[in-house]
């Protein structure tokens, strides 16, 4: 797999760091991901992975450092009223582990909040773009179901969709495949392919070092909310040294 060289990237994080009182979660982390690239952040329970999405969606502040995501910029401080985040959700899309769906909404209805009621659009302009990432993503079919309905495979497609309805340039995933058998493991890491071949930089928290060897153009491996190792994914993840295994197994 070969990263697409970009002019900015999606994502630049510079000296990154997340403190929780006494304890430093995060400690200076720097990260880029280009338009086209899948970055796999892997890690040990606590190492401080899904902390960076999170900062990164502006859904905790962090300490020191600097965020940018295309032409929007993360300070330092108390998270912006969500008023001063349009810019940035119109930019960033997230998928987390556990989906989030809203179980009183179809799946239709739950892609269509964002476009509708977050950036302006009609109920038909959303509708449309709705239908279109459901079918791309082979869940169409179970438009007018309700989560509880739907296998954890589903459930996950239709929160890919959500998250991909206002167009991100970047797209944050949070241990994707954790709900998923062999078979849903594939179809998910084909997707993710095709993402980032429409120019989307993606960013992926997992554990699955399978699936980030499969679909991931770089591997970063936190340890401690530091960075250990950072390279090519497949590289990285065939042959790793000692220290490399346990950082990213353990």
């Amino acid at each position: 797999m070969n990263t697409p060289h970009a002019i900015a990237p999606a994502l630049r994080v510079r000296g990154l760091q997340v403190t929780r009182g006494a304890h430093t979660v995060l400690h200076g982390v720097n990260l880029e991901i280009n338009a086209g690239e899948v970055c796999a952040v892997m890690g040990v329970s606590g190492a401080g992975k899904t902390t960076v999405l999170r900062v990164v969606a502006a859904l905790q502040p962090f300490t020191a450092g600097t965020i940018t995501i295309g032409d929007v910029a993360l300070t330092p401080g108390a998270l912006p009223p969500e008023s001063r985040l349009r810019a940035l959700r119109r930019r960033v899309g997230v998928v987390f582990q556990s989906h989030a769906l809203f179980e009183h909404l179809t799946a239709l209805d739950n892609v269509l909040l964002a476009p509708m009621h977050a950036h302006g659009q009609s109920r038909a302009e959303a509708t449309e773009t709705a239908t279109r990432l459901l079918d791309s993503l082979g869940v169409l079919p179970r438009a007018h179901a309700y989560p509880r309905q739907l296998s954890g495979g589903e459930a996950q497609r239709v929160a890919i969709a959500r998250a991909l309805a206002p167009n991100p340039q970047l797209l944050l995933m949070d241990e994707p495949t954790s709900a998923l058998d062999p078979a849903r493991r594939a179809a998910l890491g084909e997707s993710i392919r095709t993402l980032a071949s429409q120019g989307r930089g993606l960013c992926i928290v997992t554990h699955d070092a399978d699936f980030a060897r499969s679909v991931a153009d770089r591997v970063v491996v936190l340890s401690q909310g530091t960075i250990m190792h950072e390279g090519n994914a497949r590289e990285l993840l065939t042959a790793p040294d000692t220290g490399r295994i346990e950082s990213i197994t353990a």
